[in-house]
């Protein structure tokens, strides 16, 4: 009977060590973008020339889990637009219309990461859903993790990434044949944990 009784707890113990909720080894870190910092790099090209400019990125939360990017969501100043060559003015008022952006009706783009890949330990491919002049499309594009150091608030997270871009998927047709279709971007990307 002892040996019954003794078999049967050691089997109740086991279980409830089998079926415990397992504690959490890393805890999901959030950082806040810094919108001083942050932002979109821009050259587009057309024949015989090219502009340069970017947008600020307004606010976001980066999620970190580990060490590693999992996530986060983003608004990104389309009306903020700047142009930083000698066209100034002229160019950003014309970026600034229906032709482009038409910041009158779509001030703000936003991207939410659906999907973050590690290639290496620092290299992700992320993959997101980014609405822009009110069409939402998934966009993915490689990226580097410089810092995603959960307990530095000097460091913080700090990512960049650079790729072409596929203006025309998001119905911005102005100038085909003369002007690129593709910009090419350079996203430099700054967060501070939230404490």
């Amino acid at each position: 009977m002892k040996k019954i009784v003794l078999s049967l707890t050691a089997v109740v113990a086991l279980a409830l060590v089998s079926f415990s909720p397992k504690p959490k080894t890393n805890l999901e870190q959030n950082f806040s973008v810094s919108a001083e910092k942050s932002k979109i790099d821009w050259v587009g090209s057309k024949t015989g020339d090219y502009h340069t400019g970017y947008f600020p990125i307004k606010s976001g939360n980066i999620r970190v889990d580990g060490g590693k990017l999992v996530g986060g969501n983003f608004v990104i100043n389309v009306a903020g637009l700047k142009v930083t060559d000698a066209a100034g003015d002229r160019l950003q008022g014309h970026l600034s219309s229906a032709d482009f952006f038409d910041i009158s009706k779509f001030g703000d783009a936003t991207f939410n990461i659906t999907s973050v890949k590690y290639v290496t330990d620092n290299k992700v491919t992320i993959t997101g859903d980014l609405t822009l002049k009110g069409i939402k499309a998934p966009v993915t594009f490689p990226a580097i993790i410089r810092s995603a150091e959960r307990n530095d608030k000097e460091k913080g997270f700090f990512a960049e990434a650079f790729f072409p871009f596929d203006r025309t998927v998001f119905g911005i047709n102005y100038g085909i044949g003369a002007v690129d279709t593709e910009v090419q971007l350079a996203i430099h990307l700054y967060g501070t944990k939230l404490f």
